[in-house]
C-alpha cells in the first residue's frame, strides 16, 4: 500500500498566518503540522508517500522532508495546480499509485490514541473496497457525516449537511483499493466545483464495499482549521509530551521502532539536533535501547 498526503489549499481561514507559508508547515507545538499525518502513514507501515501541494509550496516540503532516505522512507512530490477537491489527489497521484492500494490522509489532520497502530493495521487488512472512519463531534455540520440505521449499518454519507443525521463526522483518513483512481475520474464536480471525497465514499457504499470504523473514547482527532484549534492542538501535544515523557508524532522515533532505520542511524539524527529538546529525546530513547 502507498500513502498520499494532501497538503494543498490556501489556508484562508488562517490568514494572515498562511499568506506566506503553507498551513501544513506551521508548527503544532514543537514540530511542523505535516509531521502528524506523516506519522500516521508510518505507523501503518507505509514507506512510499506522495506529498501533493501547490506550485509555490511544494519546494518548501521538499526542503523540509527531502527524499525520505534519512528515515527509511521514499517521498515523491506532485503539484496540484488549483484546489479541485480532496478526491483530485487520486487523479494527480495516478502515476504514483500505479497498481497499488492507497491510504489518503489530509495534511492538517492530527490523530492520537493508544490503539492507533492496531486500528491502522486492521484497516489495511481490508484488501477490497474502502475503509473510512467515524468520529463523534458536537457539531457535524462542517464535515462529511455518516448516517446509520438501527443496526449500525451505514445508510449514507452526506457532505456538510445543514441538519446532520448523526454526530459522526468523517475524519480525513481514508483507505481504498486501486479502483479509487477510476472512481475519482468519474466523479462529477459538486456545486462548489470540487471532486468531493464524499462522492467517492458513496460510490463504494453503493457497491456494498464501504466499511466505517468508529473512533470512540481514547482516540483524539484534532481539527487545525482555525487559529484557536491550532492552539488547542499544540496545547494537547505539549500536555501529553510533558506528562508522559514520550513525543507525539516523532517521525524519527517511529521510523526506528518500525525498523525503517537502525539505532545507529537514530543516534546520528539525534546528534544533528542535539542542541534541541527534540534531538536530546532521540538520543535518550536510542541509549535506553542499548
Amino acid at each position: 500500500m502507498k500513502g498520499i498526503i494532501l497538503a494543498g489549499g490556501k489556508g484562508t481561514r488562517l490568514y494572515p498566518m498562511t499568506k506566506g507559508v503553507s498551513k501544513q508547515l506551521l508548527p503544532i507545538y514543537d514540530k511542523p503540522l505535516i509531521y502528524y499525518p506523516l506519522s500516521i502513514l508510518m505507523l501503518a507501515g507505509i514507506q512510499e508517500v506522495l506529498i501533493i501541494s501547490t506550485p509555490e509550496d511544494t519546494p518548501q516540503y521538499e526542503r523540509l522532508l527531502g527524499n525520505g532516505n534519512r528515515i527509511g522512507m521514499k517521498f515523491t512530490y506532485n503539484v496540484q495546480e488549483t484546489p479541485r477537491g480532496v478526491a483530485d489527489a487520486f487523479i494527480v497521484g495516478e502515476g504514483f499509485i500505479g497498481d497499488d492500494s492507497v491510504c489518503l490522509i489530509l495534511g492538517d489532520n492530527v490523530f492520537f490514541g493508544q490503539n492507533m497502530t492496531q486500528m491502522l493495521r486492521k484497516a489495511m487488512e481490508n484488501k477490497t473496497g474502502a475503509t473510512i472512519f467515524g468520529y463523534p463531534v458536537k457539531d457535524a455540520r462542517s464535515y462529511g457525516v455518516v448516517e446509520f440505521d438501527k443496526a449500525r449499518n451505514v445508510v449514507s454519507i452526506e457532505e456538510k449537511p445543514k441538519e446532520p443525521k448523526s454526530n459522526y463526522a468523517v475524519p480525513g483518513l481514508y483507505f481504498y483499493d486501486n479502483r479509487v483512481v477510476e472512481i475519482a475520474k468519474n466523479v462529477k464536480p459538486s456545486i462548489r466545483g470540487e471532486i468531493e471525497i464524499t462522492a467517492v465514499n458513496n460510490t463504494y457504499l453503493a457497491m456494498g464495499e464501504l466499511k466505517v470504523t468508529l473512533l470512540g473514547r481514547g482516540m483524539a482527532w484534532l481539527d487545525t482549521g482555525t487559529p484557536s484549534n491550532m492552539l488547542k492542538a499544540a496545547e494537547f501535544v505539549e500536555a501529553v509530551q510533558d506528562r508522559q515523557g514520550f513525543y507525539v508524532s516523532c517521525i524519527e522515533e517511529i521510523a526506528w521502532r518500525r525498523g525503517f532505520i537502525t539505532t545507529e542511524q537514530l543516534i546520528e539524527l539525534g546528534s544533528k539536533l542535539k542542541m534541541t529538546d527534540y534531538g536530546q529525546y532521540l538520543l535518550t530513547i536510542a541509549r535506553e535501547e542499548k
